[in-house]
């Protein structure tokens, strides 16, 4: 998720015009003199100061992350000039911020910034790339909010570097951005990638659609990449009817796929950035379905955006309650994308699906928070790291997969019932908000799924129970009107539930978490006790379990005989039967795939749906 209102970036390139504004300018220079040790030298120069101190930061959130990262622990070397190179007075004032003092109205900082993990939210530096996420990377002072920026990257000698960024590129390669909140949403891949690009016609309008990628597939298997993006860009376009207004009439997907990269995704405005340390020929479709993922955040949550990200703080969380909408109907769509533009067949729809299903419908997350609760948990959950553990896999469902079989829901509920579907809201949210970049409350979303559907009673009752509560209806009946069977795996088979064992050493060990709704919670089992007998048959190793409940029965009562920090317990278990849901298209099992059917599935799923 992005920072502030977009909006205002017209406002600011007429502004940059006036006297006023052209004189304060923020520069940046930066050089990878010591790549090999993953370190860059920055330089950041402040013209026209207005205030007797300068206050310069590091911020501690990124644009699409929502916790605290503290940037600033991997900068130093930091140090303070005026315009004739004489040293200043440099103060720091806590962890992230410093004040420059006895400057005449202009101020160099400079400082070297370590960077070893290239992802969608921090920096990555060596012999190969500068992978640079703006908020890792650059300083910045306040009172230059509003200040254009100008960003000159020298590339090593012989690097046969080039630069992929959704900055405007001004001359070789020093790039602009019109404000600070551009500039801190803007990523930049420094490699030897391979590029290409193509004009999407859009309402007569033409705009570009660039893909930097650095990798060490082979050509074939970068063009095949680039096909199925522009199947994916395609299709995403179908959904809202248009594409977005991209700033500098272009969007690039910025892709990283090397050995030292760190798998991710991050959207913005007019970018994305894509890692994985996995290469094409081993996962073209996980990695595209990351690309199609991001992509669809061009529209929901870089333009239809919540105003409780409004604007976006880099010095504190940013907690918002619709992440399900911003999160989770993009996870929707990105799944559904993959399946319309033929990239993913029938069978792997369903098998996924199956997966999502059973994470949100199994796991007790949903007695403790709803979704609206589940979305204000990012500052907790996204990229954020603490060293003592949480209970989070009793009390916490992803607001990506949730909101994503929320979204299921609601569009199958919309097909059956209103005529209407999911992509009729979204169209609906894009003129009422993304277009006039408007952002939305809570209320604004009930009351656009009112006009939709022409029932103000559906929409307030599906807000007030499905998003600030926690009921999900009834998949089964709603998934077979697309022929799919939603049904137990394996009904009647007993199991000791949803518990992970770990078998090393001739010991089972509970490698989870127990869950509140199981039985072996109920028997008091926890995270680290090892299973020692069952039934009186000692459990040393996988085959030992499957022996001890072969032909057993759900709800049979087990003697079990367990050691909790080296002593020895005894309790009995219920074995449950086992819950797991799987996703079965009709034509798989024996079910009649009627023409109303393969009508109605081909309109949700599109015709490459096979």
């Amino acid at each position: 998720m992005k920072p502030t209102l977009y909006g205002l970036l017209g406002l600011a390139l007429g502004l940059m015009a006036q006297p006023v504004l052209a004189q304060q300018q923020v520069r940046y220079e930066l050089s990878f003199p010591n790549a090999a040790h993953h370190e860059a030298e920055i330089n950041v120069s402040f013209s026209d100061i207005r205030t007797d101190t300068l206050k310069v930061l590091m911020p501690r959130t990124s644009p699409g992350r929502y916790a605290i990262h503290e940037f600033a622990k991997n900068v130093y070397n930091v140090r303070a000039t005026n315009a004739q190179g004489q040293p200043l007075q440099l103060l720091r004032l806590n962890t992230s911020e410093w004040a420059v003092l006895g400057h005449d109205g202009k101020a160099s900082i400079s400082y070297t910034l370590f960077a070893d993990h290239a992802d969608g939210t921090y920096a990555g530096v060596d012999e190969t790339h500068a992978h640079l996420n703006a908020p890792a990377s650059l300083m910045y002072a306040r009172g230059f909010e509003q200040a254009p920026a100008y960003v000159t990257f020298h590339t090593p000698e012989g690097s046969n570097w080039k630069v992929a960024t959704q900055l405007r590129q001004e001359q070789g390669n020093t790039y602009f951005a019109p404000n600070f909140q551009y500039l801190m949403d803007s990523p930049t891949e420094l490699s030897d990638f391979d590029f290409a690009e193509w004009t999407v016609s859009d309402g007569g309008k033409p705009k570009t659609i660039q893909v930097a990628l650095h990798h060490q597939g082979t050509k074939e298997q970068f063009q095949e990449y680039v096909d199925h993006t522009k199947a994916i860009v395609a299709e995403q376009q179908a959904v809202f009817g248009t594409l977005p207004d991209f700033d500098f009439g272009r969007y690039t997907f910025i892709g990283c796929y090397m050995p030292q990269a760190v798998g991710d995704g991050m959207e913005h405005r007019n970018s994305t950035i894509l890692t994985s340390s996995r290469p094409l020929a081993a996962a073209m479709g996980p990695l595209l379905n990351t690309v199609s993922h991001e992509f669809f955040h061009a529209w929901n949550v870089e333009r239809i955006r919540p105003a409780s990200l409004e604007p976006f703080n880099f010095q504190e969380a940013n907690m918002s309650e619709a992440l399900w909408l911003a999160e989770g109907f993009t996870s929707y769509y990105g799944d559904l994308t993959m399946t319309r533009s033929g990239i993913y067949d029938l069978k792997k729809y369903a098998s996924d699906l199956a997966g999502d299903l059973n994470y949100v419908l199994l796991t007790p997350g949903r007695q403790y928070h709803s979704l609206v609760e589940m979305s204000q948990q990012a500052p907790f959950v996204d990229a954020a790291r603490s060293v003592d553990p949480v209970n989070r896999h009793n009390t916490f469902i992803s607001y990506y997969t949730y909101g994503s079989m929320l979204g299921l829901a609601l569009d199958m509920t919309l097909r059956q019932q209103y005529n209407k579907t999911l992509d009729d809201f979204m169209q609906a949210l894009w003129q009422k908000y993304g277009t006039p970049e408007k952002p939305y409350t809570m209320a604004d979303l009930q009351q656009t799924l009112a006009e939709v559907t022409g029932d103000a009673a559906f929409a307030k009752r599906f807000f007030e129970q499905s998003v600030f509560g926690s009921e999900l209806p009834d998949y089964a009946p709603l998934l077979a009107q697309a022929g799919l069977e939603l049904r137990k795996a394996k009904p009647g088979e007993a199991t000791l539930g949803l518990l992970y064992l770990d078998y090393k050493d001739g010991k089972a060990t509970i490698a989870n978490g127990t869950y509140v709704t199981s039985e072996a919670y109920k028997a008091g089992l926890e995270r680290g006790d090892v299973l020692l007998a069952l039934d009186g048959r000692k459990i040393r190793k996988e085959k030992d379990l499957q022996k001890t409940l072969k032909n057993r029965k759900p709800g049979e009562r087990m003697a079990l005989t367990y050691s909790r920090q080296g002593q020895p317990r005894q309790t009995t278990l219920v074995l449950e039967e086992v819950q797991t849901l799987e996703v079965i298209p009709f034509e798989s099992t024996g079910k009649q795939l009627t023409p109303e059917i393969e009508a109605y599935r081909t309109a949700w799923l599109g015709s490459k749906a096979k």
